[in-house]
C-alpha cells in the first residue's frame, strides 16, 4: 500500500510545531504540504472538500472583478510581466486612470454580480503624490456597496494607514513563489520586501489579499514552500488568488513548459487544507482552462474567481460563460443573487 494514501490531514497537524501568537492554527512546515501534494488526487481532493465544508457553503462562489487604473511602465523585472519595462512584450504604459473611468467600471461589475472590486496599478511602489486620488478611488467603490481591494506595489507605513483610513477592505501583494525559487523570477525586489509590505498591511489592521503563480517551471516542493509560506503567515490570508501563468511572448517565462492540470488541482486543494478559512481564488489562468478542470478545482476547496472580460492585461472568460457554468454545476453567489 502506498503509505502516502493513508496521510490524513490530523496527522499532518497533529505533528506540526505551534507558532506562540496563534496557538490554535498549527503552522504547515514545506515537508508536510509536500505529503499532502503527494496524496492521490481523490483523496487529497476528499480531505480538502471535507474541509472546505466545515467553514463555507459548498456550492457558493464569491465574484471579484480586476481593473488595472494604471498598466505597463513598471520598474520591475518580474520574468511573468508584460507591463514590465524591462521586456518587449507590447504593452503600452497608461497614466493612473480618471476616477470617472474607474467608477463606470465598479458600477458594471455590480451590475454583473460582483461583490469585489479590485484596482490594480503597475508600479514598484505607490508614491505619495498618487495617495489622494487612489484613496479617492476607494471610496468612490465602497460608497457602491462593494469590497475594495487595491494592488499598489511596495507600501510605506503611513501609505498603508492613509489606504485603511479611506476604507480599503483587502490588499493584495503576492508572494509569487518559494523563496528558493524567487530570486531566478525577480531581481529588482526580495523576497523580504514582499513580507515587509504585508506586515505594515496587517499593522493598519487591512485585510491581506496573499497568493501566487504556478507554472513558472518551479517543481512540487517549489509549490510546496510558496504554500508554507502562505500558511504561516500570521495570521494567513484572508484571500490567496492561485495564479496559472499565462505566457506572453517577450517575457522570459514564454515557452515554460504548461504545468500538469492535475498539480494545478492539487494545489488548490493543499491551500484549502493548509489554510482553511481562506478564500482560495482562481485567478489567472482561467481562460486556458476548460470547464471540467474548473469544476474540479470548486471540488478542491477553491470558493473564489475573478469575474469579467480581462484581468490586468489578459483575457478571462466572459460573464455569461462563467454564468452558465455556475447554473450547470449549481452554484450560486455569494451574497448576491447571480447576475443581479
Amino acid at each position: 500500500m502506498n503509505t502516502l494514501a493513508t496521510v490524513s490531514v490530523e496527522a499532518l497537524r497533529a505533528t506540526a510545531p505551534r507558532p506562540p501568537a496563534q496557538a490554535a492554527a498549527p503552522r504547515w512546515t514545506v515537508a508536510q504540504v509536500e505529503a499532502l501534494l503527494a496524496l492521490p488526487l481523490m483523496d487529497l481532493v476528499f480531505q480538502a472538500q471535507t474541509v472546505h465544508r466545515l467553514h463555507f457553503d459548498a456550492n457558493e462562489v464569491q465574484l471579484s472583478t480586476l481593473l488595472s487604473i494604471k498598466t505597463g511602465g513598471c520598474a520591475e523585472d518580474c520574468g511573468y510581466c508584460p507591463q514590465s519595462v524591462h521586456f518587449e512584450a507590447g504593452v503600452e504604459a497608461t497614466k493612473l486612470m480618471p476616477l470617472d473611468e474607474v467608477m463606470e467600471a465598479a458600477e458594471a461589475a455590480r451590475a454583473q454580480g460582483a461583490t469585489r472590486f479590485c484596482m490594480g496599478a503597475a508600479w514598484r511602489n505607490l508614491k505619495d503624490r498618487d495617495v489622494d486620488r487612489v484613496s479617492a478611488m476607494v471610496r468612490g467603490v465602497k460608497g457602491l456597496g462593494l469590497e475594495t481591494c487595491m494592488t499598489l506595489g511596495m507600501l510605506e507605513a503611513h501609505q498603508a494607514h492613509a489606504l485603511k483610513d479611506a476604507g480599503l477592505d483587502y490588499y493584495n501583494h503576492n508572494l509569487d513563489t518559494a523563496p528558493e525559487l524567487y530570486g531566478d523570477i525577480v531581481s529588482t525586489r526580495t523576497y523580504q520586501d514582499r513580507l515587509d509590505t504585508l506586515a505594515l498591511v496587517r499593522d493598519a489592521g487591512m485585510n491581506v489579499c496573499c497568493g501566487g503563480i504556478v507554472g513558472l517551471g518551479e517543481n512540487r516542493s517549489h509549490r510546496a514552500g510558496l504554500l508554507a509560506q502562505l500558511a504561516n503567515l500570521d495570521p494567513y490570508p484572508e484571500s490567496v488568488p492561485i495564479n496559472n501563468l499565462v505566457q506572453v511572448a517577450g517575457t522570459p517565462l514564454a515557452g515554460t513548459d504548461a504545468l500538469d492540470p492535475f498539480e494545478f488541482v492539487r494545489t488548490i486543494a493543499a491551500a484549502r487544507i493548509a489554510m482553511p478559512t481562506t478564500m482560495v481564488r482562481l485567478s489567472a489562468g482561467r481562460e486556458q482552462m476548460d470547464e471540467a478542470l474548473q469544476a474540479l478545482c470548486f471540488l478542491a476547496g477553491a470558493n473564489s474567481i475573478f469575474y469579467g472580460d480581462r484581468l490586468l492585461t489578459t483575457s478571462n472568460p466572459q460573464a455569461e460563460r462563467d454564468r452558465a457554468l455556475f447554473a450547470r454545476l449549481g452554484l450560486t453567489v455569494q451574497g448576491r443573487g447571480l447576475g443581479q
